[in-house]
């Protein structure tokens, strides 16, 4: 019985150890131990991923992140960490990443070889195309239908190029506008401002679920890019800190939990107003839960 002890005293001693330098050679993980705290970048409308309920970040990246930092807290002996929620926008998020603001972003970021110079991205945790939303009595679907017409996106987006690349290619001559949010961009979209918003096809089908009359809307078949990627962000040139949440990643991915929280989020009502997105788990996504590395860049 004694050597059991000792094996496991011994055992002890090793993970403390290997967790002691895990966060010394890791700028990100030295801070968080220092301060007690981690710093989670939010944002605050963009259900069902980040937004506020009574003040209060939730969602189902938020969710994902407490999971991932509850096992980073077991993994590294850091318990009681202090979570601060810092609000995030298109235009700042990178900016706050790299200046330590933020520890991780948990958001509707896509992870792009352009971005991937800015930041570090985990696996993916969704995937969404770009597509545009109108008014449906305009009868609209198509991306010739976009031609001559005002069309508005949200400035520190990807879908800004996407629309101007189509603008240029297709020679549309549609008249682009900036927003400075999805809210300001879908209202003027239902005022009739704008003839349709370019965005993310999961961030626009929140936004009509949550219009007083949802049937007054037609999200588009046609889209302007394939399904891309949502990732967790983390501050670049630190892939100590990377490996360990996506270790904490693939264990979430690789037990139940993850179909818990999706089916939460996708699959039933949504606070605060009980509204459901009924969006399945697509095939894509699952093949991603299974084998997370193979989509890592």
């Amino acid at each position: 019985m004694k050597w059991l002890v000792a094996l496991l005293m011994i055992s002890a001693m090793w993970q403390g150890a290997a967790a002691s330098e895990e966060i010394a050679s890791s700028p990100t993980l030295s801070r968080i131990a220092s301060a007690g705290e981690i710093a989670i970048g939010h944002r605050t409308s963009e259900v069902p991923f980040s937004y506020l309920v009574n003040d209060q970040p939730t969602g189902y990246a938020i969710e994902l992140c407490r999971n991932v930092i509850e096992g980073l807290e077991a993994t590294l002996g850091l318990s009681d960490l202090k979570i601060t929620y810092v609000p995030v926008t298109p235009a700042n998020r990178f900016i706050l990443v790299r200046n330590g603001d933020v520890d991780i972003e948990c958001g509707v970021t896509t992870n792009t070889p352009e971005r991937r110079r800015q930041a570090a991205f985990s696996y993916p945790h969704f995937l969404t195309a770009t597509r545009y939303v109108s008014l449906a009595n305009q009868h609209m679907d198509s991306l010739q239908d976009l031609a001559g017409r005002s069309v508005v996106s949200t400035t520190g987006t990807i879908n800004i190029a996407q629309l101007n690349e189509l603008n240029r290619t297709e020679g549309l001559n549609i008249s682009v506008m900036l927003s400075r949010d999805h809210e300001e961009a879908f209202a003027m979209v239902a005022s009739g401002q704008a003839s349709a918003f370019v965005m993310d096809e999961i961030l626009l089908a929140g936004l009509v679920s949550s219009a007083a009359d949802p049937d007054a809307f037609h999200i588009s078949q046609a889209t302007l890019s394939s399904a891309e990627p949502y990732g967790l962000m983390m501050p670049p040139d630190d892939p100590v800190f990377v490996d360990l949440v996506n270790k904490e990643l693939r264990n979430i991915y690789q037990s139940d939990t993850i179909r818990t929280l999706y089916e939460k989020w996708f699959l039933q009502p949504l606070p605060p107003d009980n509204r459901v997105l009924n969006l399945p788990l697509a095939p894509a996504l699952a093949a991603i839960f299974a084998n997370p590395e193979q989509y890592i860049e």
